[in-house]
């Protein structure tokens, strides 16, 4: 009998863990899908995209209250006590990874009238940069592998390198030919978009590594490995 509470205690953290997981696939997905409607200034994907974060938000708050539930009724401990604070930070990650997306879709719906721009293959490669970290970000939750964590964290760099580059490059088109300032404006937007979900895929990224190690190392503290 004194074991019942405890199974029903791991029973409850699984399915934590499982909404966890389809808020994550969600998420991986709407990214990739806004990603790809700012390329190709898609209309279409919009209303679709919408809807998925709708259901990322109805997650989200339930996320948030199991995670309360097993805080107050269940009192965990140790490494229990680190995956459901872990998983609450990830899940309100997630969240903002989802509001993004819909922000760079709208900005793609908003571009399809507008004049074309000159290629910018510095979104492209912002783009698949940013996609993969998510894809890393929680490929390494799902495995625990902190050290794939801490690879996500060191490239997002190359976003902000990149995003400062195609600032560069909207202003220059913008100042050469008014015409384009209203997509210009779009692509700043798709941008700086692109930008936040890196830093919330970083996020994500130390939260893993703080759940696997027990260390923080957000702000560069720890940042370079296990033993430094």
């Amino acid at each position: 009998m004194p074991q019942a509470p405890r199974r029903h205690f791991h029973d409850d953290l699984d399915t934590l863990q499982e909404r966890l997981v389809e808020m994550a696939g969600i998420v991986e997905r709407v990214v990739r899908q806004a990603s790809q409607a700012a390329l190709e200034r898609d209309p279409t994907a919009a209303e679709t995209i919408k809807d998925a974060d709708d259901r990322v938000d109805e997650l989200e708050i339930e996320i948030d209250e199991r995670v309360v539930e097993l805080l107050a009724l269940q009192q965990p401990m140790a490494s229990d006590l680190r995956q459901i604070i872990t998983t609450n930070k990830i899940s309100n990650d997630l969240e903002r990874m989802g509001d993004h997306a819909v922000n760079i879709s709208s900005a793609a719906n908003r571009m399809a009238s507008m004049p074309p721009l000159p290629e910018i293959r510095e979104l492209a490669e912002m783009s698949e940069i940013v996609q993969e970290m998510v894809s890393d970000a929680l490929a390494a939750y799902v495995s625990r592998n902190a050290a794939l964590a801490r690879m996500v964290c060191i490239t997002d760099d190359k976003v902000d390198d990149l995003r400062r580059s195609m600032y560069r490059i909207l202003v220059t088109h913008m100042l050469e030919d008014p015409t384009r300032l209203g997509g210009a404006l779009e692509l700043l937007l798709i941008s700086q978009n692109l930008e936040r979900i890196a830093d919330l895929a970083t996020n994500v990224s130390e939260d893993v590594v703080f759940l696997v190690e027990g260390r923080t190392i957000k702000h560069g503290l720890g940042a370079l490995g296990p033993d430094s």
